[in-house]
């Protein structure tokens, strides 16, 4: 939501300050400039990425307006599952995970947290790395060391949208001059006309270097910097995990190993150590 309100405030500011200046807001009713500017960015952007890279960017899109929910919330089920889990180990061992792990859709363990198991990265993630830890045939160097590989490709992954964005923005005032430019050459062509008419051509094409740096900064800039934010805070759910398993695999117990992923999330993700301790509580609980 913080969006659209942070697009009208710039526009409400923009061409307020322009109107209260004594400028004429029809004045910069371009339509053959937004053309330029818009069909040129969007025709670049389309040129510069692949067909997949174009799906990741408007799926990004789309979440980039979508409110985050509770985050603290989803935060401290994804420490509770992971207690859980490593309580169930210290129980009951490894091969009792066998059957969460192969179905976790259908396990109870994962069932209890909704919000998890309907994020299907999350949950493959720690399937994939406790699959590991139950075939054996790898140390916790190792499984730290491809973990670090497959978090640095989840963050180059994640951060496409971004990138595809901020080179969208970062080509509009470029753009914007190119309108500029067409602009003057179409007045020059119109040398012959009176002063009054070439004003207007004028005006006309400077409207294009002000849409494309206005378009830019103020409403393409910050979508790419909402999904970068985004894409950062979802990379410390991942971090989280591989800090548990890991704090596990060094013989932490449970309680200590997920304080180990606490402590790697965001302030505002974070639960509290009593929220999380009161958590954990109701597992044990359970």
């Amino acid at each position: 939501m913080n969006i659209p309100i942070g697009w009208i405030i710039a526009m409400a500011c923009a061409l307020g300050g322009y109107a209260l200046h004594g400028g004429n807001i029809m004045v910069l009713w371009q339509p053959t400039e937004v053309l330029t500017i818009v069909g040129a960015a969007v025709g670049t952007m389309i040129a510069a990425n692949t067909p997949t890279n174009l799906k990741k960017m408007f799926a990004g899109l789309g979440g980039a307006f979508k409110a985050a929910g509770n985050v603290k919330q989803k935060s401290l089920d994804l420490l509770c599952l992971m207690f859980e889990i490593l309580q169930k180990i210290k129980r009951d061992g490894l091969m009792s995970l066998e059957g969460d792990i192969e179905e976790p859709e259908s396990s109870p363990l994962f069932e209890k947290y909704p919000e998890i198991l309907k994020d299907h990265h999350l949950v493959d993630f720690i399937t994939d790395y406790l699959r590991m830890m139950l075939g054996g045939s790898l140390d916790v160097i190792q499984i730290e060391s491809l973990m670090e590989q497959e978090l640095d490709v989840h963050h180059t992954e994640a951060h496409i949208p971004v990138n595809a964005v901020t080179n969208v923005g970062d080509g509009l005032p470029a753009f914007g001059i190119v309108a500029a430019v067409m602009g003057v050459v179409h007045t020059m062509g119109s040398i012959g006309l009176p002063p009054a008419e070439l004003g207007k051509l004028i005006g006309a094409a400077l409207v294009g270097t002000f849409l494309g740096i206005l378009l830019a900064y103020a409403f393409v800039s910050p979508v790419a910097k909402v999904l970068e934010q985004k894409a950062d805070a979802e990379g410390r759910f991942y971090m989280a995990i591989k800090a548990i398993l890991i704090a596990s695999l060094n013989n932490f117990p449970p309680a200590a190993a997920v304080e180990f992923g606490r402590k790697v999330l965001f302030s505002y993700q974070r639960p509290s150590f009593a929220e999380l301790d009161e958590g954990t509580k109701a597992v044990k609980g359970k």
